[in-house]
């Protein structure tokens, strides 16, 4: 089960490449000696600070807490994740993780259920959102803090937890077993006979899957008007980025990869004849991969962007699984849009600014469908 707050704590805005760590690397004689010499230093702080430090520390944590301090000095996208931490990454970019498909947040010393995944264990016993969590296998929850809740909750797949829980004035108890549950970050609905409306919360793997059966649906429709909604996105995997570009950008480069050293990557379209007109929706919560994005449709032509200006993320990440279960995450390149425009810490500029703060009306997505309504009556 992933916290909509967790998240947002574990993982900034991401491009992600993914690689198991497994080799180690070469050194020169030259470099070796340097490094025993760099080793025994350290080693040799450790010792003193285990033998004099008046509260006392465990080595481990130490050696954690020097492996987070060779990252101080570089970006802040680059990062070092204990074994838990790692492991909530890798849940989250891939999309799949072991609970029962819930999402929860804190409310009023409560643990409340925001949202439920369709087709998980939750959604089959009747959860609902709203639903606040009084006992974890019997024991009271009261006072406990959200991630803590979290913990009670999750387990191997295949056993058994029991939640009671407190619905208006009724007390439900469900027992519900722990399952590998898959995230779909596509929601899709109709505004009209003519605006399909497609919301990507994310770009985990099952992205470009589930993109491709609500087209399957919208095109049953014979609707070419399509509101692709990207605000909040914090972005995700490059290849399921490319990948749902793929749906509508004609060919031709879809963003470049600049990485160090000065080599450089294309990642292409192959598009032959692009059947749909987009109008994105973005604001400063949508980030990396939903950058880019936005970045093709805009320097193609295919379609409109309409909000506030982007998060400006401009750079790709290679996330590590190291020997022990812990991980990093390191930037190794800077993007590109297709017109060669970097991003990085600037933003995609919007074709149409609309506002939302304070708004009852969600007035960039009335824009966009009020975009579209202009140009079918300009084509009628």
């Amino acid at each position: 089960m992933l916290s909509r707050q967790a998240i947002k704590k574990l993982i900034p805005p991401l491009i992600l490449l993914m690689v198991i760590l497994s080799v180690p690397y070469p050194v020169s004689a030259e470099e070796n000696s340097d490094s025993t010499y760099d080793i025994f230093y350290f080693m040799e702080i450790m010792d003193i600070i285990q033998e004099n430090y008046v509260y006392g520390i465990k080595k481990e944590d130490l050696i954690k807490g020097a492996i987070k301090g060779l990252f101080y000095n570089l970006d802040p996208h680059s990062q070092y994740y204990t074994k838990e931490e790692f492991q909530e990454l890798v849940e989250l970019t891939s999309g799949n993780f072991v609970g029962i498909g819930v999402y929860v947040t804190e409310e009023k010393g409560y643990v409340k259920i925001t949202d439920i995944i369709e087709g998980g264990p939750a959604h089959r016993m009747g959860m609902k959102p709203g639903d606040v969590i009084l006992e974890v296998d019997g024991q009271d929850v009261d006072g406990l803090s959200m991630e803590e809740v979290t913990a009670l909750i999750r387990g191997e797949a295949g056993t058994y937890v029991k939640l009671k829980i407190r619905r208006n004035d009724n007390v439900i108890v469900y027992n519900i077993r722990r399952e590998l549950v898959e995230v779909n970050p596509v929601e899709y609905s109709f505004i009209n006979n003519n605006i399909a409306y497609i919301q990507i919360r994310e770009f985990n793997e099952h992205t470009t899957e589930n993109l491709e059966k609500a087209l399957k649906n919208i095109d049953k429709k014979r609707i070419k008007n399509i509101i692709v909604d990207l605000r909040n996105n914090p972005g995700g995997l490059l290849v399921e980025a490319t990948g749902a570009l793929e749906f509508f950008v004609p060919q031709g480069p879809l963003v470049h990869i600049r990485y160090k050293g000065g080599g450089e990557e294309t990642l292409y379209s192959h598009l032959k004849e692009p059947k749909y007109n987009l109008a994105v929706l973005v604001n400063e919560y949508s980030a990396s991969a939903s950058e880019i994005f936005a970045g093709a449709v805009q320097d193609t032509g295919v379609g409109k962007i309409i909000g506030t200006t982007t998060y400006g993320k401009g750079t790709v990440q290679l996330m590590l699984s190291l020997p022990l279960g812990d991980g990093m995450k390191i930037t190794v390149a800077e993007y590109l849009t297709p017109n060669r425009r970097n991003i990085n810490q600037t933003g995609i500029q919007p074709d149409i600014v609309v506002e939302n703060k304070g708004m009852a009306e969600d007035m960039q997505l009335r824009k966009a469908i009020e975009y579209f309504n202009e140009m079918e009556n300009y084509k009628g």
